[in-house]
């Protein structure tokens, strides 16, 4: 590091530094930022690929082991839990502790608990299980934030005008993991059991360890004063914060439900539940890229973005079982169109958010740098958390108590809610400068 330089900025292989680099979003890559966005995407495959194994087959092997289905929505939600905590205070500090650190660390302990989870089915059944699968999500979670919290604020310092488009191009990597890793695991535990999956994937995670510590520039910066508070006291922040917590509860509850449901209804093996999960990130994946493109070249769109993709979200949910109301027998070609639907509007929902939230907050007086892209992630992956917390927990209480298609017909209800709420110039309430304007 150059010591004229700037605290904040990250001196290059060939000498520039990073804001050079990146003051024209035409200029061609340089190789500190190829070498970022390969790290970067490393990291969001191996973590997703990992993450996404247990829908296929886990809730069922839990329901053998004594588990409720209210119980399985809590062991889904404790993750988002702790994940929620782990990215507030690893992003407020990602600064002191270093983002390389966090994220290489991060994988580390991610790996250790995925191959530990692949134990569990040698313990006893019963709260001797349950509580393990409690502990070691818990601690999973907080690896998983550390690295998804510094790859999010790593991606958008290395890449400060084309956020959206980098983003977006990284959620292929994303949705890479997602597709393949219930159909990888459903094969796995298929044809060898409950074990393999979880030691295959997390031998693969551990993999990435050494790769990202030889790959992986290390970014220097100054501590900033800001808080996560003054981000929430901005109207607009709170309502898109909504909006991603909308979409992380419907993924949550989805992980937790669709594989008992689409068994006990159409008596598919743990492996087609694994390829029925690729209607939902196939979408997702394929379109993240063009829509991050789209919200960087025209901003304006970004707002319309989120509330189109609510209202897709919604009448996605709305007939998955379909609403009960609406007397419509379920059928698997339905589910899967209607998860198609959900996973083309999740990207068209989530891709803004990242930049308007950030936007948001430099508008607002927030210094431009590693501390607050950090707080800003932290806030993403802890509203984002929050969600997947309560989408399985809510979702699974409904779903023993009343069916997936009510609970299912919830899930829709707040994405509308959201689609409403963030409404331009239409909406009840809608943010102007970050005050609260009624348009009654």
């Amino acid at each position: 590091m150059n010591d004229n330089m700037d605290s904040d900025e990250v001196q290059q292989t060939d000498g520039s530094t990073l804001e050079e680099s990146t003051s024209s979003p035409n200029q061609r890559m340089t190789r500190y930022q190829i070498l970022t966005l390969t790290s970067i995407a490393s990291v969001n495959f191996s973590s997703m690929i990992c993450y996404s194994i247990l829908g296929p087959f886990f809730p069922k092997e839990a329901v053998q082991k004594g588990a409720s289905q209210t119980v399985i929505g809590l062991i889904f939600g404790c993750y988002a839990l702790c994940n929620l905590m782990g990215s507030l205070v690893l992003g407020k500090y990602i600064v002191q502790i270093g983002a390389k650190f966090m994220l290489i660390s991060g994988l580390f302990v991610s790996s250790v608990c995925t191959i530990l989870f692949g134990l569990l089915d040698k313990v006893p059944d019963g709260a001797t299980f349950i509580i393990l699968c409690f502990i070691i999500r818990s601690v999973d979670a907080v690896g998983f934030s550390a690295a998804m919290t510094s790859s999010f604020a790593v991606s958008t310092k290395v890449f400060p005008n084309s956020i959206a488009t980098v983003l977006g191009s990284l959620e292929i990597f994303t949705g890479l993991g997602l597709i393949l890793g219930p159909p990888i695991g459903g094969w796995l535990y298929q044809s060898f059991g409950y074990e393999v999956p979880f030691m295959a994937l997390g031998c693969f995670l551990f993999l990435m360890v050494p790769f990202n510590m030889y790959i992986l520039p290390s970014f220097d910066a100054d501590p900033s004063k800001d808080s996560f508070f003054r981000l929430f006291t901005r109207l607009k922040i709170v309502l898109i914060c909504f909006a991603i917590f909308t979409l992380s509860s419907g993924l949550g509850f989805l992980d937790a439900a669709l594989s008992i449901y689409a068994i006990d209804t159409f008596n598919l093996s743990p492996g087609y539940v694994g390829l029925l999960l690729l209607g939902l990130s196939l979408p997702y994946c394929l379109a993240s890229p063009l829509l991050g493109i789209v919200s960087d070249r025209f901003p304006s769109t970004r707002p319309w973005f989120m509330v189109l993709g609510g209202l897709f979200t919604a009448t996605g949910f709305w007939f998955l079982g379909p609403v009960p109301i609406l007397q419509i027998k379920s059928q698997l070609w339905l589910v899967v169109f209607m998860l198609g639907i959900i996973g083309f509007s999740l990207s068209m929902t989530a891709i803004p958010t990242f930049p308007e939230i950030l936007d948001c907050a430099y508008e607002n007086g927030f210094e431009e740098g590693l501390s607050t892209l950090g707080l800003v992630s932290g806030l993403f992956g802890a509203v984002w958390s929050f969600g997947m917390f309560c989408g399985p927990t809510l979702g699974g209480f409904i779903t023993q108590q009343l069916s997936f298609e009510w609970a299912a017909s919830v899930q829709g209800g707040l994405a509308f809610l959201a689609s409403c709420l963030d409404t331009p110039d239409c909406g009840l309430l809608t943010p102007r400068n970050g005050e609260l304007k009624c348009l009654c």
